[in-house]
């Protein structure tokens, strides 16, 4: 069941995470940033706290709540001005996943880490020629007596560098019909024909973007996560909480932004009241207030669906969540500049540089546009386009 109320549980990891997040605030994430290094007191601290694995299992470390509880953690870290992307891939991608299908000893192996923060994992399924069709991606694993060799391509792989091991979406070849079908893979950063470099982005993020090359890269039996013939079914049970979690950080950061403009529309005064007195200013930051909070009604719900085991139900909601949140936080950021005129693009405000960062909760990792097709054609039953 989906409430319109959050429990006494949530409100105080609400709080107990905004206290943390307001510790380290918009200051330390820029200088993280200017320096090249990644937010890693921040990261440390919260796994410490137990924050970055709320969601995974207890007997492997974790909290023991599920996404509901992590984009909670997401939110609030990025309504403070420092939220940690790696959220979206180390503990919400790969934990949850190796959680519902890794073996035991997987499990073993990595919860606990990524649990506390000591170990991280990157997710790797973008390749440079197949875009958002999944069925096109060329990383193929090959058996090689009991191992896997892996080869193949990545792009925009997040974190890499920070990453103890990629969990990268290859394709083997069924021996039944000789198709190529989806496989996950473990693949230590360090490993021999694993090669990293990094993309020259013009956002400024403490986490970099990478390439990825894989040429051979040796594999024990044991690397492959779950059923080999279940791939895809394994791979969606990690895309939605990434949507869910890409929504968390989009409303935390339009948090952040509304609320900068909200505290100047208070004190800027440039006649005889301050500017938030005027309603060609105070209402589209009410606007952009309703569109964040309708925007995480979606997120919970498809929260909840997800953490109830309600898969298809989930990927509904959680495609629409992410659209929705990406909307409401351009929209937000947009108005927060507008607000400040001159002094929204100042270093001082610290607002310029959202404009492009919002801009990515609208493309990654899936466009508005292609989920504007799952919708049509999932939901409304329109005919493919593509």
């Amino acid at each position: 069941m989906t409430t319109l109320v959050e429990s006494e549980e949530h409100k105080a990891l609400r709080s107990a995470v905004a206290a943390l997040g307001n510790r380290y605030g918009r200051d330390y994430l820029t200088r993280a940033v200017a320096e090249g290094k990644p937010p890693t007191e921040l990261w440390s601290e919260a796994g410490r706290l137990g924050y970055l694995g709320v969601n995974l299992p207890e007997e492997y470390g974790g909290g023991g709540g599920g996404i509901a509880e992590l984009s909670i953690v997401l939110e609030e870290l990025g309504a403070a001005g420092s939220p940690l992307l790696m959220l979206v891939v180390s503990p919400a991608i790969c934990g949850t996943v190796i959680a519902r299908f890794g073996t035991e000893d997987q499990k073993r192996n990595w919860l606990p880490g990524l649990a506390d923060g000591t170990r991280l994992m990157a997710f790797g399924i973008t390749e440079p020629d197949a875009g958002s069709n999944s069925h096109r991606i060329t990383t193929t694993a090959r058996r090689d007596g009991a191992d896997w060799l892996l080869t193949g391509r990545k792009v925009f792989i997040s974190g890499v560098d920070m990453a103890d091991a990629v969990l990268i979406v290859g394709r083997t070849e069924d021996a039944r019909t000789g198709r190529l079908k989806p496989c996950l893979f473990i693949v230590p950063t360090d490993a021999e024909g694993f090669q990293k470099r990094p993309i020259d982005m013009e956002l400024n993020a403490a986490e970099k973007q990478f390439e990825l090359v894989l040429d051979d890269v040796r594999l024990p039996a044991d690397a492959l996560v779950g059923d080999e013939d279940a791939g895809l079914l394994q791979l969606f049970a990690g895309l939605n909480p990434e949507r869910i979690m890409t929504a968390a950080f989009a409303i935390g950061m339009g948090r952040y932004a509304l609320a900068k403009a909200v505290a100047y529309a208070r004190d800027r005064t440039v006649w005889k009241a301050p500017i938030g007195a005027h309603q060609a200013i105070a209402h589209p930051l009410a606007q952009a207030h309703i569109d964040l909070e309708l925007a995480r009604l979606m997120m919970q719900k498809a929260a909840r669906l997800y953490d109830a085991g309600d898969d298809i139900g989930a990927g509904e909601a959680a495609n629409m969540a992410k659209y929705a949140a990406g909307e409401a936080c351009v929209r937000a950021v947009d108005q927060a500049v507008h607000t400040l005129g001159g002094n929204g693009l100042t270093r001082e405000f610290g607002l310029a540089s959202l404009i492009t960062a919002a801009r990515v909760s609208r493309i990654a990792p899936v466009s508005r546009e292609m989920i504007l097709n799952y919708v049509s054609h999932q939901t409304l039953g329109l005919p493919k386009s593509y």
